[in-house]
């Protein structure tokens, strides 16, 4: 055996076990996808002996059922008929996951026939992935498995009775205190399938015992800590400016916008909006359970956006779910009350994708589809879900042992759009959209506000998103599926927010420069002549001051944005920016400030100024504008930036918009559009900012592409970091590496290039030692690392409404 993580022991082949009947029999078996030693699927599939006959590395389902109240584990004893390990106490429930089925499906199915409960997806916890590898029966059962495990909450036991075993795989079951099944498996106790539980698989009684410690003061200080790092800022901007018909509409405006939030908490995991409610019902319990509340309030969900998206809440503080029908009926029992559960490890696909799929599954179904249907597959506005009663196509086998590799064809995931599966939620966002336009005497507004609200029903949003960029109005409202950062696993799904704010007349009147120029700054670009497009519009630049956001503004809060995101409309027509402008005012007092103060070395402290900082915000949205969008590929074929980078366009989209509007400050400055004395400051802003940005996380867009941009200005002298743990700017060097940075991120983003912009993120986007420095420092003296806002005017006109 390979896995030191896993102890393995020698049985006896059974006699229900033949390997000559099994290979006469194989047509009748159920075939496994075969994956490679990593873990990836190969796209073969291959009946299950012969797979335990080779040793190809397959997948499998282990399900663990805990009971809360009694620190139970429920075990079965295996049928004696078994091909492996017979006749001994194991898991609750274990299966082997069949080709083109999923895992989750799987758990849910294994569950259901070998102990005859019947559970919904929302019961099953994905708490880690076992790798098994091990040779029994005399080296013929050869068994390298990845097996999902996952653990069922249940606040009691459930009683024996209610059990129906299946005979055939399981012989009897028993609850037993996890310590103790920890010390027999510790000890090898020959009635037990043996794990090693110093190993891997010890992370199941870690989970548990880690879990239900009484540390309610130790949780209490940690959360309190995690919530100090926010800073409350009151947003309470004059609504003096509006017409009386635009101070009607904003009611249904902000309405609109929390419908938005709403959506939102689906689209980030799917027990997410029942999780909300709970921690919120029960917020007033204790001082513990204020702060959970507190605290998710802020993420939106039970993943710490400043912390690589670490969990701070476990199931065990989830609702509690009451099923009276998953078993046979037991006298005086109610049923199974369990905690609605949610991974340890934050889904990368969020509730965008099957919580199961891979990305192997999705390119493989994505290669069988039609282009208009890779389209919506590959589209902004449409989720990808799993049928739940596809089985796998029978195939035709011959003695020959190639015969029994079959290609992958699972027909197992399809397609639906935004308008459908929220449906429910947009009919009631369009209705409030409705009416505001109905009420608005803006022109320009009441257009956006009606095509937005068709969009959400027909789930075309370009003529809404055309809308949006002619917005002129006081009242400024962007609503709607924007931002693809929440799809980690590829980019592609855009998730719902809101913004309204009212437009300041003067600062947006002062920024109109940069989106004159910024035909200039795509000419210019660090970037070879081939890769570069002469087509792109000025974006119009509005300037805001906020006074609500909803959805997807979780944790860290924007500055600023710069939409649409749809290629299309970036071709046709460019794109439009707007600028938070009592957003970056509250940021620089409360974040920015404290922290040149404390990184940046002495004699160039002063360079960090307001009118910087904000002026790199306003390049920064520009340059998302300008560089490639639309490519042509080696091979000739049209194709998107998003679409080639996948996972990795997010974080380096981002650190392209920072650096190369570095860059098109220094050219706007030489040609003399811009002061020179803003030259210094800015350089020196930026690296105060970059401190900022990087503690966002590295799992999050722009803390990653704030690390590579640092990373690499340090390597190349641009950054230098001193005796005393502070930092400055080398004037003499900066320049030059800001534009080789840009070339090298441009490149990428022209040739499509994901290895290469994979390798660029691993090289450059991690903590190395300078930056551990300056982190450590800022945490020490507590500087805050965003803001969390307070609507004081939006809460006094929706309060209005109660």
């Amino acid at each position: 055996m390979s896995d030191p993580n896993f102890v393995s022991a020698s049985t006896p082949i059974t006699p229900s076990f033949s390997p000559v009947m099994a290979e006469i029999n194989h047509q009748d078996e159920e075939l496994l996808d075969v994956l490679t030693r990593t873990g990836e699927k190969t796209g073969i599939a291959k009946p299950r002996g012969l797979v335990h006959r080779d040793g190809d590395y397959h997948r499998a389902v282990h399900v663990w059922i805990f009971s809360e109240s009694t620190q139970e584990l429920l075990l079965q004893r295996r049928a004696d008929c078994k091909d492996s390990w017979p006749g001994l106490w194991d898991i609750s429930s274990a299966g082997h996951i069949s080709a083109g089925d999923s895992s989750l499906i799987t758990a849910r199915r294994e569950l259901n026939e070998e102990l005859g409960i019947s559970l919904p997806e929302d019961a099953f916890e994905l708490i880690f992935v076992f790798l098994q590898e091990c040779v029994i029966n005399n080296g013929t059962y050869i068994n390298n498995e990845y097996n999902d495990v996952y653990l069922v909450t249940t606040l009691a036991p459930i009683p024996l009775q209610a059990f129906t075993l299946q005979e055939t795989e399981v012989s009897s079951v028993k609850y037993i205190f996890w310590g103790e099944y920890k010390s027999l498996l510790a000890n090898e106790h020959e009635e037990y399938v043996p794990y090693d539980v110093s190993g891997q698989y010890g992370q199941l009684f870690n989970i548990i015992e880690q879990r239900y410690k009484d540390n309610t003061e130790a949780r209490s200080l940690i959360l309190q800590k995690q919530l100090s790092r926010y800073a409350p800022v009151h947003l309470d901007p004059e609504l003096t400016g509006l017409s009386e018909a635009d101070r009607e509409a904003l009611s249904s405006i902000l309405r609109a916008s929390m419908v938005m939030d709403e959506i939102f908490y689906t689209q980030v995991w799917c027990s997410n909006p029942m999780l909300r409610d709970w921690l919120k019902e029960h917020s007033n319990a204790s001082k513990l359970d204020q702060l959970k509340w507190m605290y998710y309030s802020i993420n939106k969900s039970p993943w710490s956006c400043l912390d690589e998206n670490k969990a701070f809440l476990t199931t065990a503080d989830s609702s509690l779910k009451l099923l009276v029908d998953a078993t046979k009926p037991v006298s005086g029992w109610k049923g199974i009350e369990y905690r609605v559960a949610f991974p340890v490890v934050k889904p990368p696909g969020a509730n965008f994708y099957p919580p199961d799929m891979d990305k192997m599954e999705f390119e493989l179904w994505k290669q069988n589809l039609r282009d208009c249907e890779q389209k919506a597959a590959t589209g902004f506005f449409t989720v990808i879900r799993r049928h739940d009663d596809t089985s796998f196509p029978a195939a035709s086998f011959s003695n020959d042992h190639v015969a029994f590799m079959e290609p992958l064809k699972s027909n197992n995931l399809f397609i639906v759009p935004f308008s459908q599966e929220y449906r429910t939620f947009l009919v009631k966002a369009a209705e409030l959209l409705h009416s505001a336009a109905e009420l608005s005497d803006s022109s320009s507004l009441k257009k956006l506000l009606k095509t937005k609200a068709d969009a959400f029903l027909s789930n075309d949003y370009y003529e809404s998103d055309i809308a949006w960029i002619e917005l002129d109005s006081k009242l400024d409202v962007t609503i709607g599926p924007y931002e693809t950062y929440e799809d980690a696993l590829f980019g592609y799904k855009a998730t719902f927010e809101a913004f309204v704010g009212i437009r300041d007349d003067i600062a947006t009147s002062q920024v109109k420069l940069f989106g004159d120029h910024l035909q200039d700054l795509q000419r210019n670009l660090p970037l070879d002549s081939e890769y570069k497009s002469h087509d792109v519009v000025a974006a119009p630049i509005r300037v805001i001051q906020l006074l609500y956001n909803a959805g997807d503004v979780k944790g860290p809060q924007t500055v600023a944005f710069n939409l649409p995101n749809d290629e299309r409309i970036v071709n046709e027509r460019g794109t439009s920016m707007v600028l938070l402008k009592n957003v970056s005012e509250a940021k620089f007092k409360h974040i920015l400030q404290p922290i040149s103060d404390v990184c940046i070395k002495g004699e160039q402290k002063e360079y960090v100024d307001f009118e910087s900082f904000y002026t790199h915000t306003i390049c920064h949205e520009c340059c998302h504008g300008i560089g490639p969008h639309t490519i042509v590929l080696p091979s000739g074929q049209q194709s998107t930036v998003r679409l080639e980078l996948q996972e990795f366009h997010s974080a380096l989209e981002e650190a392209k918009a920072d650096i190369v509007g570095l860059w098109a400050l220094k050219f706007l400055i030489n040609q003399e559009l811009l002061s020179k004395s803003l030259e210094k400051s800015m350089y020196v802003s930026f690296l105060a900012g970059c401190f900022r940005s990087i503690r966002f996380g590295l799992e999050e867009a722009h803390g990653k592409g704030q690390a590579l941009q640092f990373n690499w200005l340090y390597e190349n002298g641009a950054f230098l970091l001193h005796s005393d743990g502070t930092f400055s700017v080398d004037f003499t060097k900066v320049e030059g590496a800001v534009e080789s940075l840009s070339r090298e991120i441009l490149t990428i983003q022209a040739r499509g290039d994901k290895n290469a912009a994979m390798s660029l993120l691993q090289s450059y986007a991690k903590t190395t030692q300078p930056l551990s420095i300056a982190l450590e420092k800022l945490e020490r003296i507590q500087v805050p690392v965003d803001i969390t806002p307070i609507f004081d005017a939006a809460d006094r006109i929706l309060g209005q409404l109660h």
